[in-house]
């Protein structure tokens, strides 16, 4: 009873679904929940190789442009770093794409992220240049996307689809299996 005297309405007078229906729901989205890792790692991944392709791929400008661009910036031997950065934004890009090893290849990302976005894109603020205005660069906003969806797979893993999972569900198989013979040969012994 309310303090007037009148029944509560019901949670379904108000659209509120009934019990069962949270209960499936809840249930849909357990069951759902590792995907959105592997969603968001395939994404960053693809961002991140093709970031990667451009730094290396003479199509692109490859590494002497990198090179170039890293000395403008006053970054010791450019050419290494220019290297160093293609290959790490390739390689974990491919890695991300895969779910290999995904929260190394996360914060290896992470470091080359931070790493830019001090050097290139904080000198230009907040916001993204959308007007292509000359002369005026992208700011940090699209790399505190990156970085947060970076810590994110390193918090949450790689998710279902991933060599990571494969390779832990192995482990773990091979653990019962040696517990299990384990097991055998103690009762045996008894």
């Amino acid at each position: 009873m309310c303090p007037f005297g009148a029944a509560w309405p019901s949670p379904a007078a108000f659209g509120a679904p009934d019990e069962p229906e949270e209960r499936a729901a809840g249930r849909h989205r357990d069951s759902m929940s590792g995907f959105g890792p592997t969603v968001l790692r395939l994404v960053v991944g693809a961002v991140f190789l093709s970031h990667g392709v451009m730094k290396v791929s003479p199509a692109f400008g490859g590494l002497p442009e990198t090179t170039a661009m890293l000395a403008s910036l006053d970054f010791k031997v450019p050419h290494l770093v220019a290297a160093a950065l293609g290959a790490i934004e390739l390689g974990g890009g491919i890695a991300l794409m895969l779910g290999a090893h995904t929260g190394w290849t996360a914060i290896a990302l992470l470091l080359t992220t931070g790493v830019t976005s001090w050097k290139l894109h904080l000198p230009n603020g907040l916001f993204l240049n959308w007007s292509r205005e000359p002369g005026v660069g992208n700011g940090v906003e699209f790399d505190l996307v990156l970085v947060g969806a970076l810590l994110c797979l390193v918090a949450t893993g790689a998710g279902r689809l991933s060599f990571d999972r494969a390779r832990r569900r192995m482990a773990e198989m091979e653990a019962a299996g040696r517990a299990r013979r384990r097991r055998d040969r103690r009762d045996q012994i008894t």
